[in-house]
């Protein structure tokens, strides 16, 4: 297996360039953010990178139209060729900003030599036809058309897309393919965001590294942590000013333990929902496909943020010799003061109203169960739910459009997995220790290993098939998923 890097290994393969244009696009090009000024880019504790951004493709007129271009890309760290998988050339690919009942038409071109789709993560959309449907094949070398669809009432928030052709989403995502979607009514030209897309790579001889059959039990982590494809990049800002920061964990396993200590940091999102009150945290802990919509206040001195070490459990005996799967601790960016940077503008808070589903009458209950161990045919370790390996022509779940349901998801192994449910928001109720006080409500979940947590979910659109899975994607490529239908 190979061995952790520290963030000083990390830091010396430098920055990931990333192309300020996004190529084939026909939406409406906002830009790429760039933080630079006369000041010298070296700081404290940071690698001094110039701060970037994604280039941004805004809807116009309630539609946002794109190519989406997948194919191999030549990018630069530290001045050393690497090939990666990038949309429109870049990575991360393009943001996609869009508002509450907006059309997303998006040409999808698969450029890969293997098959692939797109899974819109967060968005409240419907999963069949040619919506975020996840049983989609893309051969190589044909273009699909999709066309989503979002409701009028479509909640405000930070999701993002990636491939999700079971079997291959982790090994593509983690060569590159992802982006973020960002959902609000916000003027972007006046008051835009820092968005903060933060994912990890393994680079070896000029290429993103394969991995072995013990990382993908354990689930890969990166030697390197990158955001918006930089080490350490770092966000200049006037002292005392404020910046928004919407952060998505786009990496296949790590989990983000964001300290944020010493920056007046006010948590207003989690996922694809903004709190009813934006409210003061030290700390978020993201598991994968996890995001955070931030407000931090810029320090007097620079400050990095770091995401603290994060142990996952372990993968059990037998073949794996009890091995850990700790998500090691990184930078992710720093924080400079400099008078001479532009200061940002933050829009003023606004909330997402959401039913409180504690007081629901609930009409069915559930429990799934993740569980992993044994050697399945190919003499890897197995990862099932409810005893079951993913099938995608059998129906694991069957519920009702309309209803209110609660589900337990019981972990019975030593690892933590974080649960996702496609397209439907879930309302945690029940902690792994105790009652959730509060209306708290996410698309991904992370159940500690050997505990449970207890959500409710409310089917109140979209019939069709769709999928559950742990967002540790190599466990999901594994079998770790169940499909669900609504009728």
């Amino acid at each position: 297996m190979t061995k952790e890097f520290s963030r000083r290994q990390a830091l010396t393969l430098g920055a990931l360039g990333v192309g300020a244009v996004a190529v084939g696009t026909t939406g409406l090009v906002v830009g790429s953010r760039s933080s630079t000024s006369s000041s010298s880019n070296s700081s404290s504790g940071s690698s001094g990178t110039t701060w970037t951004e994604p280039p941004v493709l805004s809807s116009e007129n309630g539609v946002l139209e794109l190519d989406l271009r997948l194919g191999a890309t030549d990018v630069t760290i530290d001045g050393t060729t690497v090939r990666m998988l990038s949309y429109n050339g870049s990575v991360p690919g393009p943001t996609l900003h869009v508002r509450p009942g907006d059309s997303l038409r998006i040409h999808l071109h698969n450029g890969l030599d293997e098959p692939t789709n797109l899974h819109t993560h967060g968005l409240v959309v419907s999963a069949v036809g040619n919506s975020d449907n996840p049983f989609l094949r893309i051969a190589p070398g044909e273009t699909f058309d999709y066309e989503i669809d979002l409701p009028d009432d479509h909640p405000a928030g930070v999701c993002w897309y990636h491939p999700h052709h079971h079997g291959m989403v982790a090994d593509q995502l983690f060569a590159g393919l992802y982006g973020a979607i960002i959902v609000d009514e916000d003027d972007w030209a006046t008051v835009p965001p820092r968005v903060v897309v933060v994912s990890d790579v393994t680079v070896v001889d000029g290429q993103v590294a394969g991995v072995s059959g013990v990382e993908r039990m354990l689930g890969r982590t990166g030697q390197t942590l990158l955001t918006n494809g930089q080490v350490t990049p770092a966000l200049r800002a006037p002292a005392g000013g404020r910046e928004r920061l919407l952060v998505v964990n786009a990496c296949s396993s790590r989990y983000l333990d964001l300290e944020l200590a010493g920056l007046d940091a006010q948590l207003r999102g989690r996922d694809s929902v903004r709190l009813a009150q934006p409210r003061s945290t030290q700390r978020v802990v993201l598991t994968p496909g996890n995001r955070a919509d931030l407000v931090i206040t810029v320090p007097s001195s620079p400050v990095e943020l770091t995401a603290a070490a994060y142990d996952r459990g372990q993968a059990g005996m037998g073949m794996m010799g009890g091995q850990s799967a700790v998500s090691p601790e990184a930078t992710v960016l720093s924080i400079v003061p400099d008078a001479e940077a532009p200061a940002s503008v933050v829009a003023d808070a606004s909330t997402t109203p959401r039913p409180d589903l504690r007081v629901a009458a609930v009409d069915a209950t559930r429990t799934l169960t993740m569980t992993m161990g044994g050697m399945g045919g190919g003499g890897g370790m197995r990862f099932l739910i409810d005893g079951r390996a993913f099938d995608p022509n059998r129906v694991d779940q069957t519920v009702r459009v309309g209803t209110v349901e609660e589900w337990t998801i019981v972990n019975q192994s030593p690892m933590n997995h974080p649960f996702h449910l496609h397209i439907w928001p879930m309302q945690v109720v029940r902690g792994a220790d105790s009652e959730v006080q509060t209306v708290d409500v996410r698309d991904v979940v992370d159940v500690p290993a050997r505990q449970s947590v207890t959500v409710r979910i409310s089917f109140d659109r979209f019939p069709g098939n769709t999928l559950y899975h742990c967002h540790i994607l190599d466990h999901e490529d594994l079998g770790m998923m169940g499909v669900i239908q609504a009728r």
